[in-house]
């Protein structure tokens, strides 16, 4: 029994994507919760998760709910709050072993969607509310990890070039919210909050497993039917067009480092038929050592410590990132600059296509022996609309012509130039 696509259903208002296989020795099961990123929401939508994980009705404390994952045989429990086009994503995860390789009195799938299900749907309460020491604590957690960022300057200029790049858009905002807002959320207002997300939220449930579709659907509906009145659909992001002007925005902190970073709009989505020609396009400008970007900025001119470009397919932005030395700035820029413009004029040599194609390849094939990146992969068919099989876009990706990447190339703005550099002498 070892399918190699998802088999899809419905129940209790949740979308369900099963791989009923026996190549892993775990079922891995991920619960993928999505809303739109809004100023007013998502600060107490990245805060639910944290107290979630405090507690539930049956194991109010803490204690008492890692002791129950020890009695699902060290099953893992983890979840991750990120962005993905416009929408803010919870993503619950856990790893639980197959029946086959424990003595177990009761089905470990079983007691695993008990214990999501419970865990998600029905947290701990006092007086109609979250528990206030539970809130309390993990405001600080959030608040901590907020106050990590600017501690991270790598990130922390990541994060603001975006920041300026979507001043207007909801992409501005990060997925764990806004410290100004921390203060005011309160053990009523995050409970509010989270019956509102409950029944709002796109809901995913994958699992990938020695198990069935029939199965998976009777245990969804005994444990995460809560009366859902409606299954919401994602809406893909339109690709990010800029003006013609270029945004430049200099900030000045103590740092040792210059951080230059720029946000550069690309009118390709993972739901676009020239998806697999921006991948390798990505893959040439900056994403791998043999990119333009990592042998002429860093190793040959010795300009920057890093150097590197992602490609976002679900909003269509490419990012760059460098860390510079401070002086350096003028040439550095102009230097990536000059890698933008080889590609638009078809500078591409035959290496640079090989190694890049085997690059995307070699990370298609071994996504293959990981549960949880099969799962990641086929989420961007519900966030797109998309349906494109890991087969399919290796087949694009080994079709791509060098003047496929110039088509692209041609059609990428630069919308923003961020530089993070030290203060300034007097």
């Amino acid at each position: 029994m070892n399918k190699t696509v998802f088999e899809r259903g419905k129940a209790g208002n949740i979308r369900i994507h099963v791989l009923p296989t026996t190549r892993f020795k775990t079922f891995a099961v991920s619960l993928y919760a999505g809303i739109p990123l809004h100023e007013d929401t998502v600060t107490t939508t990245a805060l639910t998760p944290f107290v979630l994980r405090r507690g539930t009705a049956s194991y109010p404390e803490t204690i008492q709910f890692r002791e129950q994952l020890e009695h699902l045989y060290g099953a893992g429990f983890g979840f991750d709050v990120y962005k993905r086009g416009n929408y803010q994503i919870v993503q619950f995860r856990m790893d639980t072993i197959n029946d086959e390789f424990v003595s177990s009195d009761d089905s470990l799938l079983r007691k695993t969607f008990s214990f999501l299900g419970e865990a998600v749907t029905k947290p701990i309460t006092e007086n109609g509310a979250f528990r206030e020491s539970y809130v309390s604590s993990e405001r600080e957690t959030v608040r901590k990890k907020l106050e990590a960022i600017i501690n991270d300057k790598i990130r922390y200029a990541a994060e603001r070039c975006m920041e300026e790049m979507f001043q207007n858009d909801p992409y501005r905002l990060h997925p764990l919210g806004q410290r100004k807002d921390l203060d005011q959320i309160t053990a009523k207002s995050l409970y509010a909050a989270f019956q509102q997300w409950l029944q709002q939220a796109n809901l995913d449930l994958y699992i990938v497993g020695d198990t069935t579709l029939a199965e998976v659907q009777e245990l969804v509906e005994q444990h995460f039917n809560w009366g859902r009145l409606a299954i919401p659909e994602y809406v893909p992001a339109q690709s990010y067009l800029t003006g013609d002007d270029v945004r430049v925005v200099e900030e000045v902190l103590d740092v040792n480092q210059g951080k230059l970073n720029m946000g550069l709009g690309i009118p390709v989505t993972y739901g676009d038929d020239r998806y697999a020609a921006a991948l390798v396009y990505n893959g040439i400008l900056g994403s791998y050592p043999h990119s333009k970007l990592f042998i002429n900025v860093r190793e040959k001119e010795s300009l920057a410590y890093y150097a590197a470009s992602r490609f976002d397919g679900h909003k269509g932005i490419v990012s760059i990132q460098s860390g510079i030395e401070i002086t350096n700035y003028n040439k550095a820029l102009e230097i990536i600059k000059a890698q933008l413009a080889s590609l638009r004029e078809g500078q591409i040599s035959e290496l640079e296509m090989s190694q890049t194609k085997a690059m995307i390849r070699n990370s298609l094939l071994e996504m293959q022996d990981s549960a949880f990146d099969l799962i990641a992969y086929d989420f961007n068919r519900v966030l797109s609309g998309r349906e494109r099989p890991a087969e399919e876009l290796l087949r694009q990706i080994e079709a791509i012509t060098p003047e496929d990447v110039v088509s692209v190339a041609n059609s990428v703005k630069l919308d923003t130039i961020y530089f993070l550099t030290g203060k300034k002498e007097v």
